[in-house]
């Protein structure tokens, strides 16, 4: 029993009342987000729904972070929407099992660390976008339709009734925690805009003039779609792009949640829960998702920290879908509007404006570069690859040009160049410039105590230059390199006299989570 409550983090330290309603709140914020990207997606309502309750529970109960909340999300939705217009949703649900699959194999072979190459300009990009994306969308709750069927701005009495009820709803928000932090500041929000719009019969835009939510427990079923080679070909593109946004949205909100909590969740783990989660949704009639940054930080500003207010929010989403339809049905859009643009006003990461001027350019470039990308294509992944290429180009331009050598000949007639800096495809040229080998005594010493040998190129010039220097007559060592150096160097046959005995010891650190 006791294995039982450490696996859903319940101990004395569980502070039940804000996890049930942080978890409540977190249900209420999933419904209008679920049933939008469905309907992105080409699907139904319901579609949405039940995979934000599968992909939440199983997220909550196995997933790498505590207080992380899962569902159907935008980013998939896109991904996803070329296929539903074509084969329908059985392939969709084919699909959904397949990326699952191949998200479980990427936390079996420990690739969740990967996440750790993404450098923090990017992820201040990838949140500065995100945060602008959640604002923006909430602008179409400003719309409304006209009698043409168009999207239109609101205007007159409607326009100032939801202007006024969102403007309730964020100094609720705003001012609530100053005063206590007893109760969610999101969840009173929205209880008290219900409050308002049901006791002075306010005609306002509701939950249910997006869409019925009234439904029954997920249906399983196994996707009815032929089980053929042709099949595979034509899901596995839209399955591998799928899993690779999923996990990367995934992982980095992991890293998000971890900073503002200050304790470190396992990418590995999460993604072997984000793979189970989305095998499970394929079959119970479910789109798929991942994990939302929003609906997070609306948990984790609620104050949850456990795996309870997740469990909460998708068993609360699914009582609400078959017992509750009705009621939720009428909870006002302003109330959701006004508690998803303050998750905006929150995620945005105002520190990085305040620092433009103390980062290096290369980072800002990277930092907007990701946030326009995030913004113009709602393609995380995309922007998220971007920004590490281009940091990367950039780490390796700065280090091609640190390499250096100083010369010095001994009282033997030796000549000794004592290098520093990585020696790696980008700083090869330089390091040939450093050597006259027509010129230099009969006998070389390469000095590598402060540098290191990181790639082919780097062993491919040292072995030129051995060449090059036995073709003179000349005789070459190579001191203080690494083991790796050494082995990597004797298996590529180079011509080199090593001493052994100055060579320090390097050990490799290995992530053991």
């Amino acid at each position: 029993m006791k294995k039982i409550f450490n696996l859903f983090d319940f101990s004395q330290k569980v502070n039940y009342k804000t996890e049930i309603l942080a978890g409540l709140t977190v249900a209420l914020a999933l419904i209008p987000e679920a049933v939008a990207f469905a309907m992105i997606a080409n699907l139904s309502p319901l579609t949405g729904l039940y995979a934000a309750f599968v992909m939440g529970l199983i997220t909550s109960i196995l997933g790498g972070r505590p207080g992380m909340i899962s569902g159907a999300t935008g980013a998939v939705a896109v991904v996803i929407v070329g296929l539903s217009i074509s084969h329908g949703p059985e392939y969709i649900f084919a699909t959904v099992v397949l990326a699952g699959i191949l998200q479980v194999l990427a936390g079996v072979f420990r690739l969740g660390k990967l996440i750790r190459l993404v450098p923090h300009s990017v992820i201040f990009g990838f949140v500065n976008g995100l945060a602008i994306i959640i604002f923006m969308s909430q602008l179409d709750q400003f719309k409304t339709v006209n009698a043409a069927g168009e999207m239109v701005w609101m205007t007159g009495s409607p326009m100032y009734t939801f202007l006024g009820l969102v403007g309730i709803a964020i100094a609720i928000i705003w001012g609530l925690p100053k005063i206590t932090k007893v109760f969610p500041a999101s969840l009173a929000a929205i209880l008290v805009v219900f409050a308002i719009v049901i006791g002075f019969g306010i005609d306002t835009k509701s939950v249910g003039d997006m869409a019925s939510i009234n439904g029954g427990f997920p249906p399983f079923h196994i996707p009815m779609v032929p089980f053929t080679f042709e099949t595979l070909a034509l899901i596995f593109p839209y399955a591998a792009i799928m899993a690779g946004v999923g996990l990367i949205e995934s992982l980095l909100t992991l890293n998000i949640v971890d900073e503002i909590t200050e304790t470190r969740g396992s990418g590995n783990k999460e993604c072997v829960a984000q793979g189970t989660a989305n095998m499970l949704s394929g079959v119970f009639s479910g789109m798929g998702g991942c994990a939302m940054l929003g609906q997070s930080l609306i948990n984790v500003s609620s104050g949850a920290r456990a795996r309870l207010s997740g469990i909460v929010a998708s068993i609360m989403l699914l009582v609400f879908i078959m017992f509750g339809a009705d009621l939720i049905e009428k909870l006002p859009m302003a109330a959701l509007t006004g508690v998803m643009i303050m998750v905006a006003v929150g995620t945005f990461e105002w520190a990085s404006l305040k620092t433009l001027n103390k980062m290096p350019k290369s980072d800002v470039l990277v930092m907007v570069l990701v946030t326009l990308v995030t913004i113009l294509l709602h393609n995380l992944a995309l922007a998220v690859l971007i920004g590490v290429i281009i940091s990367a180009l950039v780490f390796a331009w700065d280090n091609a040009k640190r390499i250096r050598a100083r010369k010095r000949t001994d009282d033997n007639g030796v000549k000794h160049y004592e290098m520093y800096g990585p020696l790696f495809f980008g700083s090869v040229q330089a390091f040939n410039d450093k050597f006259d080998v027509l010129n230099d005594p009969e006998e070389v010493v390469i000095d590598f105590s402060e540098s290191r040998i990181v790639d082919m190129s780097g062993i491919e010039a040292v072995n030129k230059l051995t060449e090059r220097y036995h073709k003179q007559g000349k005789k070459l060592h190579l001191r203080h390199l690494s083991q790796d150096c050494r082995k990597l160097l004797s298996d590529a046959d180079a011509i080199i006299d090593v001493n052994i005995l100055e060579d320090p010891t390097y050990k490799v650190a290995v992530d053991k989570v």
